[in-house]
């Protein structure tokens, strides 16, 4: 298993009139959750679009549990569990210290730049295997 903690601030902007993190915000707390990840892994993901991949987001699914407030500290905890063939399935955690927020998880498709499926790249394919012997 792969694991990468993100530390986030809420904005106000991402609140709603009750200073509640508006629901729609916690997908790009994914997303940098996602992108840290595969940073951590020596993956940026600008690298695999500089060669021509995408992964759009093909699934998703969150849980809400207790909401955010404006200016708490969360953390976003990302789970690669299963080394991935041709779509990778991530799961996240939002937590207020060990107050559990919100859980959720997304799974992507490797693309080429004309929305085709493709394998994924060498490197890529590397990397997870020496990830998960």
């Amino acid at each position: 298993m792969i694991e990468s903690r993100t530390q986030i601030t809420v904005r106000y902007a991402e609140t709603d009139m009750m200073g509640i993190v508006y629901h729609g915000n916690y997908l790009p707390w994914f997303e940098v959750g996602r992108t840290t990840l595969l940073k951590e892994c020596g993956l940026p993901y600008r690298e695999l679009e500089q060669q021509g991949y995408r992964l759009p987001v093909i699934e998703l699914g969150v849980k809400f549990f207790r909401p955010a407030l404006y200016d708490d500290s969360v953390t976003i905890v990302t789970r690669l569990k299963e080394r991935p063939m041709l779509r990778i399935h991530l799961d996240y955690e939002v937590r207020r210290g060990e107050e559990l927020l919100v859980t959720g998880f997304t799974t992507h498709a490797f693309i080429n730049p004309q929305g085709e499926p493709v394998r994924p790249p060498a490197r890529f394919v590397e990397k997870m295997r020496a990830a998960f012997p």
